[in-house]
């Protein structure tokens, strides 16, 4: 596999480490939010990365069938971690999601801080405390950025077969020159000689 699949690949492992991280952080009551990393913010690093692994999948023209061999040639390890990080990814989206939240957070203006109310009949902007908004802003962190952490293993799931499947097709072209080179060529002089 070359290095710039490599290089990729590991850029979308540290994301989902991070993300997860995070995800997991914010679980955690007694440690303060101190990194606000909202979906805007994730979406800003890991859609770029997404995309040129989507591109390279692409241009490999490989089916399902082909990345998943692709995926089977990679060492035991890096397939464990991407398996990890994926289930990981989806068990903390699903206990996130689980938790009845209807409140958002709306921003900080001059020292004071919002969130906004999504219960029916009682929809709107209020102003709340410093920890009610950071236990808001933990909750949504908690359903959101494992999301991002599950995209991010599949992000380097998709660059590493890639770059297995790019590695099989250089190995078989090598192979094919190889054995054409052994080969005489037609009308050589192993096939004028006479008989």
């Amino acid at each position: 596999m070359g290095w710039s699949f490599k290089v990729h690949g590991g850029i979308a492992l540290a994301m989902s480490f991070l993300f997860l991280g995070s995800a997991a952080i914010a679980w955690v009551p007694w440690v303060s939010v101190s990194t606000h990393m909202t979906w805007m913010l994730a979406v800003a690093f890991l859609l770029p990365v997404g995309l040129a692994a989507l591109a390279r999948v692409l241009l490999s023209r490989a089916d399902k069938k082909t990345l998943w061999l692709a995926f089977r040639c990679l060492p035991g390890r890096l397939r464990v971690v991407l398996g990890v990080l994926a289930l990981a990814g989806v068990l903390l989206t699903v206990v996130g999601a689980s938790q009845e939240n209807s409140l958002q957070t709306d921003g900080v203006e001059d020292g004071r801080y919002y969130v906004y109310d999504t219960t029916p009949f009682q929809r709107g902007r209020a102003e709340v405390s410093s920890s009610a908004y950071a236990d808001v802003l933990r909750r949504e962190q908690r359903g959101l950025l494992p999301v991002f952490g599950a995209a991010a293993a599949v992000v380097a799931y998709m660059v590493f077969t890639a770059g297995e499947v790019r590695q099989a097709d250089a190995r078989s072209k090598q192979t094919h020159v190889a054995r054409t080179r052994g080969r005489p060529a037609p009308g050589g002089p192993s096939e004028q000689m006479p008989k």
